[in-house]
């Protein structure tokens, strides 16, 4: 059995996620103690209940200490079943960081699989969907299996109440270089708000427009209806030849549209000046899938202290290294050994 302080490196819920992934894809148990000690509120939250629920229904696992705001847990695989499943975080928690948790296995399995996931769509502190959608899934789909999603329903924080659902139909993992994302070929923005003043919107847009000098038709705002809000979310985009980078900014009480903008513009613009292939969270959710596949590697950013923790847990696992080596061009590429 694999022995893990989650207290160590970032201290966070990926720790968790990862941990019960490679442990339905390698069949090895595993205990974590002092779950998610880096945190202010340490321990299992809701959302991370529902993603360990999630791993137990998919792998058969028998699981001891699962409950919100345990220190301490064990996780014993089975055999991943695939087949149709829904997971309901409850509350605003992620969907996106549920499915991180059980993807892998399924897209590995024999026959496909269904999922719908009920929670938070749009929160801060994890992808958002369209991030996951137009991001991460389409390089999954480079690499094997074909994983579509939908959303929905929109599900802001801290309401909830969104709904995906996402399609797998697994195929070998094959490993790819993402070292070239290729020529930019579109770049747009969208604010999303529901139950909130649109001229909040309209600011963010305004702002991003000043800070990115793009041009006026990149830009568009969308209300929904405001039984699914209260919710803000301001949406960057820029599609390559071989990649698409979405970065978000989350409207927050106390924090003004035009500081959500000239955030979100700023991590924009800073991807922009690199030619990095994948962003820090892109980065975050492809080292899984690649160190499975034993080889490939991509360029990014400077790794996160995500990164570097997620790297170190599927060393426990897997045996394999992800390296970064830093590049005369400034990023950074990553290799498994």
């Amino acid at each position: 059995m694999i022995e893990i302080d989650g207290s160590e490196g970032e201290g966070g819920g990926q720790v968790v996620r990862n941990a019960c992934a490679l442990s339905l894809v390698t069949g090895t148990p595993f205990r974590i103690v002092n779950v998610r000690g880096g945190r202010e509120k340490p321990g299992l939250m809701r959302q991370h209940v529902t993603a360990i629920e999630a791993a137990c229904a998919v792998g058969g696992a028998a699981c001891e200490g699962l409950t919100v705001g345990s220190a301490e847990f064990v996780f014993r695989p089975a055999r991943v079943t695939p087949g149709e499943y829904h997971s309901a975080v409850g509350t605003a928690g992620s969907t996106g960081l549920v499915l991180q948790t059980v993807l892998m296995p399924l897209a590995m399995a024999a026959v496909p699989s269904r999922l719908v996931l009920e929670g938070g769509t749009h929160n801060m502190m994890a992808p958002p969907f369209d991030f996951i959608a137009r991001t991460f899934l389409p390089v999954i789909n480079r690499m094997g299996p074909t994983v579509t999603a939908r959303l929905v329903r929109h599900g802001f924080y801290p309401r909830g109440g969104g709904r995906i659902k996402v399609d797998i139909a697994p195929a070998p993992l094959r490993a790819i270089d993402c070292t070239d994302r290729g020529a930019l070929i579109g770049r747009s923005g969208l604010a999303v708000f529901a139950g909130i003043p649109p001229g909040v919107a309209d600011r963010e847009i305004a702002t991003a427009r000043r800070a990115l000098d793009w041009p006026e038709d990149a830009f568009a705002v969308r209300e929904l209806p405001e039984s699914q809000g209260p919710g803000n979310i301001l949406l960057l985009e820029a599609a390559f030849e071989h990649v698409t980078e979405v970065v978000s900014g989350f409207g927050k009480l106390g924090v003004s549209a035009e500081r959500v903008a000239q955030t979100a513009a700023a991590r924009m613009a800073g991807y922009l000046a690199s030619d990095a292939f994948a962003g820090p969270y892109l980065a975050d959710q492809l080292l899984l899938p690649f160190a499975l596949t034993g080889a490939g590697a991509f360029t990014t950013v400077k790794p996160s202290r995500h990164s570097l923790t997620a790297a170190a847990v599927i060393e426990r696992f897997l045996g394999r290294r992800c390296d970064f080596n830093h590049m005369p061009s400034g990023t950074h590429l990553l290799q498994i050994r």
